[in-house]
This record gives structure tokens, C-alpha cells and sequence, in this order.
């Protein structure tokens, strides 16, 4: 029933299969509103408190340590447990938690709260990118994860236009609870989608080949005992419950180096782009004097690049693949660079003025490049029973050395040297970031032909990937 890269696009038509697709990115762009929306009400935080910049960027990093802290249990949950049952229940947690922002009486109240919204969007990014890499097939793959990803950016711009103009007219408080409720209720709308079995494996040395699966809204017995077989034969060990072993199936994500190569090159990526999701509104502010909603609005052209940026360029990535597959990860090693040069430009040459925001705004396409290409790698190197798991890894290291890094050493830069100079020094991250996306490019085909064989098989004509291909 799946072919060699794990997919059951043949089993549904290709309407149903984009409709899952966008109903995954909606309920994804209330994460990121209510994950950025904070940033708009640094201003009004800071005179309410007194609040210092390493504090303000606390309240941003604390969310990306506890996706970091709960990705692999809540990625390893939508395995087994099913990844709708799971993305609902996530949504839900993370909308509650932004009602309970909107409700913080001191600092500590809010970084609390702050902190559970982190709790809540562990599982949600592993579990839909899971779910939708086994609707459409692989050579469509990095096509469609930058079409999820790019929920990132979009929300984002949400959240930093509407939360600057609600800030000035509603006050920080409704602001930061205005989206909880539309969260919780496409939380819920998402139990109406389809989820599928989990394929079995058969594998020898290490390598897997994929089994059976079928579109089932009830089989999350059947998905369990699947991914239980499939943990045993991609690691060789169990728990003695009879389920996988979870630092076993770890211990078999990171044999493959394409994987280890772009955990840590989408960290290194996150770095720079969580920084300026997090601080430019405020530079804009304090350098070109706007208020909270013009820069908001003048920052949110930045991430609009970035949402065009990771749409185009992972379609641009799949492109490539087809000539040679290592192009994958060649598209945004050679866009990180780029960003570096223009970003260095912008901060570390140009004054504030029409030259330095036209570079920072361009730098928001190559800067976001990474996004889906990432996610799409990593998946194509793992067999379909962890690839959850697999997302849930890499969320983990880039939450935790990524996202998290960035607002707060940008933070702590800012009060010793001045916000500018930090926003010049961070880009040094993009050149590591390239560095190591060039490096899993060297094993990813080798990789590749290890789980599926060098690709999927062929469908006959008239199925799912026949029409995607139209």
C-alpha cells in the first residue's frame, strides 16, 4: 500500500490531501500568532515593569526551551498515539495557555504562562509534518513542508501587525489572549481529519522497507502495533512493554549523518531568524523612531520575504533534487550565505535609512530558505514509523540551540553594547549554518538509498501523484 518513501498519497485524491494540507497550516499560524504576538507589547511591558531587554527576550525563549524539553516525548507520542488525536490535543493546550497570558498579574505570572504555550507546540510541528509527509509523495515533499512551514512566517506577521495596533487600541492584555479562542476552536475542527496507519518495516543492517498502511480514522491499535515493529527493525531493541525503546529509536535517528547534519544547521539557521523576528520591530522603533504599530508593520514586510522565501525556494529545493538529490540541501546552504552578506550589510555597514531596511527586507528571502528543506531531508531519511520522532528530534535541537538562543543572546548583547551592534554579530550564524547544510549534502543520497532504495516507486497513471504532478 506505501510505496518506498513511505507514502499513501495513492490512497486519497489530491482535493482531500491539500485540504488536510491547509488545515494543518491554519491551525499552525495560530501557534506562531501567539507565539510572536509578545514581541508587539515589548513597549508597553517594558514602561508597565520595567522590564529589561535579557528579560523581554526571556519571555521569547522560554517557549522555544520547553518545545525543546517536551519535542521528543510529545513527537514520540504522535507515533503511537496517532498524530491528529495528537494535534488536536496540543492545539488546545497551547490556546489555553495564551488565555492565561492575557490573565498575568506580575512578570513571573507571565513567563509561567509563556512558558506552558512552549508546552502545548512540543508535538504540534512533528506531528503535522508527520502526517502530511504520508499524504503527498516524497519528490513533492520539501514542496509541501514549506508550504507548512511558511505558517511560521505568515503567523508571524499576525502576530507583529495586529498585535501592534491591538497594543495601542485594546491594551497588552487583550493582545496577547485575542487568538486563543480561534486556536481552540480549530483544535477541535482537526479531529475531523483523517489519520492513517503507521507502515510496518522489515529491515536488515539497519535499513528499512516499508510495509502496509491505509486512511483510518480508527486505528490507533493498529498504528501502535505498526510502530512498534517499526521501531524494533529500525533500532533492534524493544522495551519491555513490547514497544520500541525510545533511546534505542534515538540512537538509530542519529546513525543517519544527512539527519545529525540538518538538526544542527536548521539550530544554527533559527539563530538568526527567531532573532529578528524577535527584536527588529524594537529596532525599528529605537532607530527609526516609529511607534509600536509602524514598526510592526515596516517589520512585518521582512517576514512577509520570509513567508515567500520558504514557499519558493523549498519548490525551488524539490526542483533541484530531481537533476541530483544532494541539491536538496545545496539550495539553502548557498541561501544562508547570502543572507549573512546582506544581513552584514545591513547592520554592521548601513545606518538606519532607505538602503539598510531594503537589505534587511531582502535578507528575509534566503533567511527562511531552510525552513522546509530541513524538515523534508530528515524525513526522507528515516523510515515512516518515526518520522514524527524524527521532527520531534530536530525541533528539539533547533528549539533548544536555535530558537531559544537567539532572542535571549541578542537580549544580553543589546544591554552591553547597544542593539545594533547585536544585530550585526548574530548573522555569523548563517555562515555555520551553510557550512553544515553543505556538509549533509555529502551523505544524503548515500542515506537516502539506505531507507528507500535511492526513492519511491513508480504509481500508475491516474493516481494521487499524478495529479500533484498537474
Amino acid at each position: 500500500m506505501l510505496d518506498a518513501s513511505g507514502s499513501v498519497a495513492h490512497l486519497v485524491s489530491c482535493r482531500y490531501a491539500w485540504g488536510v494540507a491547509l488545515t494543518v497550516v491554519a491551525l499552525a499560524m495560530t501557534d506562531y500568532i501567539d507565539r510572536q504576538i509578545v514581541v508587539s507589547t515589548f513597549p508597553y511591558l517594558k514602561r508597565a515593569w520595567g522590564l529589561s531587554d535579557t528579560a523581554l527576550g526571556a519571555l521569547v525563549t522560554t517557549v522555544s526551551v520547553t518545545i525543546a524539553v517536551f519535542a521528543l516525548p510529545a513527537a514520540r507520542l504522535a507515533d503511537r498515539w496517532g498524530r491528529v488525536r495528537t494535534i488536536a490535543a496540543m492545539g488546545s493546550a497551547w490556546s489555553l495557555a495564551a488565555l492565561a497570558c492575557a490573565v498575568s498579574g506580575n512578570y513571573a505570572q507571565l513567563f509561567a504562562a509563556r512558558s506552558l504555550l512552549g508546552v502545548g507546540e512540543a508535538g504540534y510541528g512533528p506531528a503535522g509534518a508527520a502526517l502530511l509527509s504520508g499524504y503527498f509523495p516524497q519528490r513533492l515533499r520539501a514542496t509541501v513542508l514549506s508550504v507548512f512551514q511558511a505558517a511560521g512566517p505568515l503567523g508571524s506577521v499576525l502576530g507583529v501587525v495586529l498585535g501592534g495596533v491591538m497594543a495601542g487600541q485594546f491594551g497588552w492584555r487583550v493582545t496577547l489572549g485575542a487568538f486563543g479562542v480561534p486556536g481552540l476552536l480549530l483544535a477541535l475542527v482537526f479531529l475531523k481529519v483523517r489519520d492513517y496507519r503507521t507502515a510496518t518495516v522489515s529491515c536488515a543492517g539497519g535499513a528499512g522497507t516499508a510495509g502496509s498502511g491505509a486512511a483510518s480514522g480508527t486505528d490507533s491499535d493498529a498504528a501502535s502495533d505498526a510502530a512498534s515493529d517499526a521501531g524494533e527493525g529500525l533500532t533492534g531493541h524493544r522495551a519491555s512493554s513490547g514497544r520500541p525503546d525510545l533511546a534505542a529509536t534515538v540512537r538509530g535517528l542519529f546513525r543517519s549523518r544527512t539527519a545529525v547534519w540538518c538538526y544542527l544547521s536548521g539550530a544554527l539557521n533559527l539563530v538568526v531568524l527567531s532573532t529578528l523576528y524577535t527584536w527588529l520591530p524594537s529596532y525599528l522603533g529605537r532607530a527609526y523612531g516609529l511607534s509600536s504599530a509602524q514598526a510592526g508593520m515596516k517589520a512585518a514586510l521582512f517576514i512577509l520575504a520570509g513567508f515567500l522565501g520558504v514557499i519558493v525556494f523549498g519548490h525551488l529545493a524539490d526542483r533541484c533534487a530531481a537533476v541530483r538529490p544532494r541539491h536538496r540541501l545545496m539550495v539553502p546552504a548557498v541561501l544562508a550565505a547570502g543572507a549573512w552578506g546582506l544581513l552584514f550589510t545591513a547592520f554592521g555597514v548601513l545606518g538606519p535609512g532607505g538602503g539598510q531596511y531594503a537589505l534587511i527586507v531582502v535578507a528575509g528571502l534566503p533567511m527562511a530558505a531552510a525552513l522546509g528543506t530541513a524538515p523534508a531531508a530528515v524525513i526522507d531519511v528515516v523510515h515512516p514509523s518515526v518520522r514524527a520522532t524524527a521532527v520531534g528530534m530536530a525541533a528539539l535541537v533547533q528549539n533548544l540551540f536555535g530558537l531559544a538562543v537567539g532572542p535571549l543572546l541578542t537580549g544580553l548583547l543589546s544591554d552591553a553594547f547597544g542593539l545594533r551592534t547585536a544585530l550585526a554579530v548574530m548573522p555569523l550564524f548563517c555562515l555555520a549554518a551553510a557550512a553544515a547544510f553543505r556538509l549533509g549534502s555529502r551523505s544524503y543520497e548515500k542515506d537516502l538509498a539506505a531507507v528507500s532504495g535511492g526513492g519511491p516507486e513508480p504509481i500508475p497513471p491516474g493516481t494521487h501523484e499524478r495529479e500533484l504532478s498537474t
